[in-house]
């Protein structure tokens, strides 16, 4: 790779296409620069989607000034309104991949089976140039479809191989016994960008595939937590009011636009959203502190509800939401996939939760889907589901 240089090699954010499929190798070279340090700035849009370029680019302005370093600037999910851009730094970006390898084991090759222009998708391509080897891609322009792992893990080269998943495409991978049989090649598969039920994870280590839970987001260049154990170079810690904060070398330098944001109002650090405990060094998340539900005047945490569901032998995956209502506010509500060949019950499901919770988090409504609706790399659309069901 090119010596490092401090500046990219003009002051402006560029926009860098991202083709679907295997055309995504064109972005490396671009990519490699930038890990170089030798510019530009660039704003990842998908190649293949006009109208998700225009929502970003109208948001975050390319072809105008950017502070000197910036590598990338990673789109959030938008999911508040306008979507804001995490200006991560090359060197903050080596950090991390260098941080993984050094965690996993050493480098190794990776396959590519996320959206390369959210960052658990780039991170794949990065730390496949810091390794010095070429991904192997799988295309889910129209969806993950496990019975493409096989031939694609086998194409990888050795000697240690990895992946990045989200649990959905976990949960698929199980359920075709091919795919189950491939995935336990890998060495590791990061598994990121929601929380990962419990059932799901003991099926995949009991199937023999290697996964290893991350936290983190574009804020902090991808996952920065492994199994509750920062990266080298993270810092963590959880306020009195439960909140996570993430600093260290992986931490983005602010929002494009938007320098007076409440995120990093703290020099070094980035106040999440979500709440957690750290035991023993190990940091658990509870949940989301902006989407906990208030009924009653009792307030559930969604994550906690959906973890005790996801025990229940009629679920396959859930969402918990609340809905609007006259009496308590907010009504719990479950949004339920059948596991295959199961028809869940509202009272079973009720039975279920007030077995392990209070009475008050168990759910009120059930409402059974042929499929979440998903934001970004599988994350669950809340709002969509409240939208469809209010």
């Amino acid at each position: 790779m090119a010596p490092h240089r401090t500046r990219p090699v003009n002051g402006v954010l560029e926009v860098l296409p991202v083709p679907s499929g295997r055309d995504v190798v064109a972005v490396l070279p671009a990519l490699r620069r930038m890990l170089g340090g030798d510019g530009p700035a660039m704003l990842p849009v998908p190649a293949d989607d006009d109208r998700e370029t225009r929502r970003l680019t109208d948001a975050l302005h390319p072809g105008e000034p950017i502070a000197d370093g910036i590598g990338l600037v990673m789109a959030t999910s938008g999911t508040t309104g306008t979507p804001k851009g995490a200006q991560l730094s090359a060197a903050a970006l080596r950090t991390s991949g260098e941080a993984t390898h050094e965690r996993l084991g050493g480098t190794g090759s990776w396959l590519l089976a996320l959206p390369a222009h959210h960052i658990a998708g780039m991170q794949v391509l990065l730390r496949s140039l810091l390794s010095g080897t070429d991904p192997v891609v799988v295309d889910v322009a129209n969806g993950f479809d496990p019975a493409a792992l096989p031939p694609a893990i086998a194409a990888m080269d050795g000697p240690r191989r990895y992946s990045s998943m989200v649990p959905t495409q976990l949960i698929k991978t199980l359920e075709h016994p091919d795919a189950t049989r491939a995935a336990a090649e890998l060495d590791a598969i990061l598994l990121g960008g929601a929380a990962t039920p419990a059932p799901v994870l003991r099926r995949a280590r009991d199937a023999g595939i290697t996964v290893v839970r991350t936290y983190g987001m574009s804020e902090t260049c991808g996952g920065c937590v492994y199994d509750g154990v920062p990266l080298n170079g993270v810092d963590v810690r959880v306020d009195a009011d439960s909140r996570v904060w993430l600093g260290g070398a992986t931490l983005a330098s602010g929002y494009r636009g938007l320098p007076d944001h409440p995120g990093f109002a703290e020099p070094g650090w980035f106040r999440t959203d979500d709440a957690g405990l750290v035991d023993d060094g190990v940091l658990r998340i509870l949940g989301r502190l902006d989407e906990a539900l208030s009924t009653g005047g009792l307030t559930v945490v969604p994550q906690v509800v959906e973890a005790v569901l996801m025990e229940h032998p009629s679920v396959r995956e859930v969402a918990v939401i609340g809905l609007p209502d006259d009496r308590l506010g907010q009504r719990v509500a479950a949004v339920v996939v059948a596991a295959p060949g199961r028809s869940p019950a509202l009272d079973e499901l009720r039975d279920h939760v007030s077995g392990t919770l209070d009475r008050t988090a168990a759910p009120r409504e059930l409402h059974v889907v042929d499929a979440l609706p998903l934001r970004g790399p599988g994350k669950v659309d809340r709002r969509a589901l409240v939208a469809r069901f209010s």
